[in-house]
């Protein structure tokens, strides 16, 4: 590691001028199509640490629109659809080359899980049929060898719309699922057995259920925030206990599939003198939303969000009204801090044939804002992301978008919203060419970094440097489907001296977490960002 003293070189500050931290111009972000299909619909995506992105479908609604490499073909006798397929229902993307191969994946993945161990494996988990018990791994590798390897039945029940979280130790916790009110642990031991958790059970409707895909979020104290429907706890999955039941998120609407809102924890400042942990909420769509749809009456899905901050000794809800009422959004960190909200519809529900409306405008909320200026509408998206969208940060800092199937089966004529195989891109308004004079780059970094280690981060700037609206952060991507960013998270990191090495190139010093509970070991991205513009990101190991 390299060490460096904290010291802030003052000399730096008066060669710069002031430069807001506010430096969002008019510009409203950018669109663009990347790819018109991939061959599937991407309902759930993992961004991977060698810059590709894994992307898989279902297997039980028939054929997808890309075949198996080398003829081959997946027989499984157990298929509701097609027992003998030659196409692929996964896919890898290469974002530098804007490429994808078709990846084989044997066991029904419908509405599963995910999660990325410390040593960068996605551990997938469960689906729907003879995928509900599955365990499924991938190990991202620098040549086209790499696919899925599966393990039929490993999971001790079935797990059909369940969350994983991945956790201090580097266990994964997989909570829920359809009627199981229960979670377990990846890797299993000899002796490992399914939890009760009670409040999947109260929190289950009748007929809408509204609690499938838990929001979970593994807060810096080492507990979960876990909200389902309209309630939520802090809970000790160690003691199996429920440390506080928060109250109920005041408008008692549901948040969860099929209601289907979305969820982030806001950044955690490590140069806070003490941390915070605020939750938000946003969308979804008010009870009893899926059977009005199913008898052709959508109504209007929810406008607001619902932030709180677990800290308090009192934690409360606080609501705030967005610009768009929104079901199925998805809620991306972006590495500057602000939170992106794209996807979805203005009417219905998730479920086939239950959305209307699309939302098709981005937003974006900025939680250090005054509350009347935390949302901003974005640009428009072209084409509609209904139900089985999805989105991820990827190392750019642009956001990867994909999906949108709400039908049972693929169908791309006679109706509303044909099934969308395509790829596209959204660029937020930090890459917009008017920012390049403050943009950082980054020049070096330690491949590997450890808890509260000092190292050293070199990145240049083209025009000038204003210390103070300096920040280094950590991003870990995400594993999204069904309008949840699964591991999500982001720290600011705590920064020492600067030191210039040459005309427009620094140093900067940075301490790396405190803590596994404040940043579960595995890779991350690392971003430097200046007067709120970030760098693309480099690739770090915390560990």
């Amino acid at each position: 590691m390299t060490t460096f003293t904290f010291t802030i070189f003052i000399s730096l500050l008066y060669l710069t001028p002031t430069i807001s931290s506010q430096t969002y111009s008019g510009n409203q972000g950018q669109w663009q199509l990347l790819q018109p299909s991939i061959g599937i619909s991407a309902m759930h995506m993992q961004l991977l640490h060698n810059n590709k992105v894994i992307m898989f479908d279902r297997t039980d609604f028939g054929a997808s629109n890309i075949s198996l490499p080398g003829g081959q073909c997946r027989d499984d006798p157990n298929d509701t659809a097609l027992q003998h397929d030659c196409t692929a229902h996964s896919v890898l993307y290469d974002i530098g080359q804007n490429t994808f191969r078709p990846l084989t994946i044997q066991t029904d993945p419908w509405c599963s899980s995910g999660a990325v161990l410390p040593d960068g494996t996605l551990v997938q988990t469960g689906g729907y049929n003879d995928g509900d018990r599955s365990l499924r791994t991938f190990s991202p590798c620098n040549d086209d060898s790499c696919d899925w390897n599966e393990e039929p039945n490993y999971l001790l029940t079935r797990r059909w719309y369940a969350t994983n979280q991945i956790l201090p130790d580097g266990r994964v916790i997989i909570v829920g699922g359809r009627r199981e009110f229960n979670y377990e642990f990846y890797p299993r031991s000899s002796s490992s057995s399914t939890i009760w958790l009670e409040l999947l059970r109260q929190t289950k409707d009748q007929g809408d259920e509204n609690n499938l895909y838990p929001f979970l979020h593994l807060l810096p104290d080492g507990n979960l925030f876990i909200f389902a429907n309209t309630r939520s706890i802090l809970f000790d999955y160690k003691q199996n206990a429920v440390v506080k039941e928060l109250p109920e998120i005041p408008d008692n609407e549901p948040r969860n599939y099929p209601s289907t809102g979305s969820s982030v924890l806001l950044p955690l400042d490590e140069n806070q003198p003490f941390l915070e942990a605020e939750i938000v909420v946003c969308g979804g769509a008010p009870r009893g939303s899926r059977m009005l749809a199913e008898s052709g009456s959508f109504v209007e899905t929810l406008g607001t969000c619902g932030r709180i901050n677990v800290n308090d000794a009192n934690p409360n809800w606080v609501m705030e009204d967005m610009p768009l009422p929104r079901a199925m959004g998805d809620m991306l960190i972006l590495p500057n801090g602000d939170v992106l909200i794209l996807n979805g519809v203005g009417l219905g529900t998730a479920g086939w044939e239950l959305g209307r409306n699309p939302v098709t405008a981005a937003v974006i909320y900025r939680p250090s804002e005054l509350p009347e200026r935390r949302f901003r509408v974005m640009a428009e998206s072209k084409r509609p992301r209904l139900y089985h969208s999805s989105a991820i940060l990827i190392t750019d800092g642009r956001v990867l978008v994909g999906g949108s199937n709400p039908h049972v089966a693929y169908n791309f004529t006679g109706v509303d919203f044909p099934t969308d195989l395509s790829l596209a891109e959204f660029s937020p308004p930090y890459l917009a060419s008017e920012y390049e004079a403050v943009r950082p780059r980054i020049v070096s970094v330690d491949e590997s970094i450890g808890y509260g280690e000092r190292f050293s981060v070199a990145f240049a700037v083209p025009e000038y440097l204003d210390y103070s609206v300096l920040s280094v952060t950590l991003v870990a991507p995400s594993f999204t489907t069904h309008s949840f960013a699964m591991n999500q998270r982001m720290v600011m990191m705590r920064l020492g001296g600067v030191r210039r090495l040459a005309l427009d190139t620094y140093e900067v010093g940075v301490v790396g977490p405190s803590a596994a509970e404040i940043a579960p070991p595995g890779y991350y991205l690392l971003f430097v960002v200046h007067a709120n513009i970030p760098s693309s990101a480099m690739w770090v190991k915390l560990q």
